[in-house]
């Protein structure tokens, strides 16, 4: 009885540092929110606020296709290139085609933002699915894979692009990235829809809990009957599927699409993902985590923006906290292996 009790009463203590490792993001984003309202008043105003959104709604969308990714414990470093190429795409269809994907004004007669859209997701999920086959079939290693389509992406991008922007879309293209619902930005509402259907996927369908097992032990997951390979396959199609997606947004937001779209997106992205809880050894992590990380790192952008901070010191910073959050990744492993 004595042995029992102490067993129970150990198991009820308040874990500290589980919740501190589980809410960190959330409570670091208020926290930080409050220090940016404090010291710059026109932090906290509606339009600013709406603004945060809408810079991190694109960087979002792939975050989001980014955690399944990182579950698995795979890595994905051509989003950015696979971005800009999918946009530039999605940019000729709706101007019309290749010959007058550089035609400005009345002149231009495009297929509509449909086609457009698709077009751009077709891209992604090409993109996707042939990194995944080299991953799982040709057995190279996601770091290598995805670094060499970082290269062929962009390199397509530009011999797609042809040395310049394709720009000049109507407004039923341009209103997916530029119009608003109410108050509310379009890709704000984009960004946060899909969130939530990834969400649902992760947390209460089977290919969630699959995506977990390959990611929590993939031989044990094999031995298991799951198709391994199927599943690491998968995730990349829909980190391509995300990257298609937000470029077509991207596009219509900035009313042009060009070649060097995308740069730097990997560290915002997988920042995004590992600030968010998601770890980078697999198995753990979540959709919302994802988003608090997206937004965390929005507002520290805006708010040294408005505090005239150097740009350059604002990416000293974001490498700081990566280190610090997979750091910490790393420790709340072990503490969890001695556990």
């Amino acid at each position: 009885m004595t042995d029992t009790g102490l067993k129970t009463t150990a198991s009820d203590s308040f874990d500290a540092f589980g919740f501190i490792a589980r809410f960190a993001p959330l409570i670091f984003l208020l926290v930080l929110m409050a220090v940016f309202a404090i010291l710059e008043p026109r932090f906290l105003s509606s339009i600013n606020l709406f603004n945060v959104m809408r810079q991190v709604s694109i960087t979002g969308l792939l975050a989001i296709g980014m955690t399944f990714v990182i579950l698995t414990a795979g890595i994905d470093l051509s989003i950015g290139s696979l971005l800009a190429f999918a946009g530039l795409v999605a940019a000729a269809v709706a101007k019309g085609g290749l010959q007058d994907r550089f035609t400005v004004g009345d002149d231009a007669v495009g297929y509509g933002w449909q086609l457009a859209a698709l077009a751009a997701i077709a891209v992604g999920l090409l993109g996707g699915y042939l990194q995944g086959f080299a991953i799982t079939r040709l057995k190279v290693p996601p770091f290598v894979v995805t670094l060499g389509g970082m290269s062929v992406f962009r390199g397509a991008a530009l011999l797609f692009a042809a040395g310049g922007p394709i720009s000049g879309f109507d407004k039923a293209f341009t209103w997916w990235g530029q119009g608003k619902i109410g108050p509310v930005p379009v890709p704000v509402i984009i960004f946060l829809v899909c969130a939530i259907i990834a969400h649902i996927v992760l947390r209460h369908m089977r290919f969630g809990r699959r995506v977990y097992a390959v990611g929590g032990n993939p031989e044990a997951a094999r031995l298991s009957g799951l198709n391994v390979n199927a599943i690491t396959c998968a995730v990349y199609v829909i980190m391509g599927f995300f990257a298609g997606l937000g470029a077509f947004v991207l596009a219509a937001r900035l009313n042009s699409a060009e070649a060097v779209a995308g740069t730097g997106y990997e560290l915002t992205v997988i920042a995004s993902v590992v600030i968010g809880g998601t770890s980078l050894f697999g198995g753990v992590g979540t959709i919302f985590g994802t988003v608090v990380g997206t937004i965390l790192i929005g507002v520290l952008l805006n708010g040294l923006v408005l505090m005239n901070v150097s740009s350059y010191v604002q990416q000293i910073i974001i490498g700081v906290i990566i280190v610090l959050a997979v750091a910490f990744d790393t420790f709340a492993k072990s503490r969890r292996k001695r556990a």
